[in-house]
């Protein structure tokens, strides 16, 4: 079983940035892909960035392309999900996410994810 708890969200005007954490336990998630997803109030949930489990470059919704970076530190067990030029459209609970399958070609289904973290809010205003 993986715990993950993320930290970093808060309140930011638009233009400004975030880092957002996910600190695993209870397993290494050195063999895992992970992703970010984020769920805005009325809205389904939606993929943000994906990083494969050997790390290397992400993999973005086209709405973050360019403005978010994820990364990740096998050593510590955890992700990371630096936000710049942030937007009020950004605004959303953003939830990290564990994928043991790490089907790379499913990454931006949330299905495919077996472990979340509870969320940390974010909230970009204008």
């Amino acid at each position: 079983q993986v715990q993950l708890v993320e930290s970093g969200g808060g309140l930011v005007q638009a233009g400004g940035s975030l880092r957002l954490s996910c600190a695993a336990s209870g397993r290494t998630i050195s063999t895992y892909d992970m992703g970010w997803f984020r769920q805005a109030p009325g809205k389904e949930r939606e993929f943000v960035a994906a990083v494969r489990w050997s790390g290397g470059n992400g993999y973005y919704a086209d709405s973050v392309e360019g403005r978010f970076t994820i990364s990740r530190d096998n050593a510590k067990n955890t992700v990371y999900l630096q936000m710049n030029s942030l937007k009020p459209e950004d605004t959303a609970v953003y939830y990290c996410a564990a994928n043991i399958a790490s089907r790379w070609a499913l990454v931006r289904e949330d299905y495919e994810y077996d472990y979340w973290g509870q969320g940390t809010q974010v909230t970009v205003s204008s």
